[in-house]
């Protein structure tokens, strides 16, 4: 009887475990199944996760899309949209290198250095890995080209 006491406690960490595993596959899937794009800035490309929102699903109706973005304050690339989009603006506080944000309801905003604003944005994404956004975009206008695939 000990005995099986002891296979009893053997096996409820195995199931545990096998549910474990089973919500990590879940959880991997709905990462998979969340909205992306591209950036590509020269021979640089940039997956890019979009937030689950309106303002994201109507940008990425536009692309394709390429745009010659100006570069502001060292921190910052933006571009006139072709027509405005949806806003829910808020004031993040602070900005990450990789931010894809809405400034107003037609300028796109890619952020590739980190501070603090106080201005209103309408978050879009993020880029997934900004390691050298900045150094693709350099401190110079770029042409950027959005895409699905």
């Amino acid at each position: 009887m000990l005995l099986l006491g002891g296979c009893e406690a053997h096996s409820h960490p195995a199931s545990g475990s096998h549910e474990t595993a089973a919500q990590d596959a879940a959880s991997a899937a709905l990462i998979l199944e969340k909205p992306r794009m591209f950036m590509a800035v020269g021979e640089h490309r940039f997956a890019i996760t979009l937030t689950d929102s309106a303002s994201a699903r109507a940008f990425a109706a536009l692309l394709p899309l390429t745009l010659e973005m100006s570069d502001l304050n060292h921190n910052e690339k933006f571009a006139s949209l072709p027509q405005a989009q949806p806003t829910d603006a808020s004031i993040p506080g602070t900005l990450h290198n990789g931010d894809l944000m809405l400034y107003g309801a037609d300028t796109l905003v890619v952020f590739y250095l980190r501070f603090n604003s106080s201005y209103a944005y309408t978050r879009l994404g993020r880029v997934d890995d900004p390691a050298g956004l900045s150094q693709a975009l350099g401190s110079r206008d770029v042409r950027v080209e959005f895409s699905n695939d």
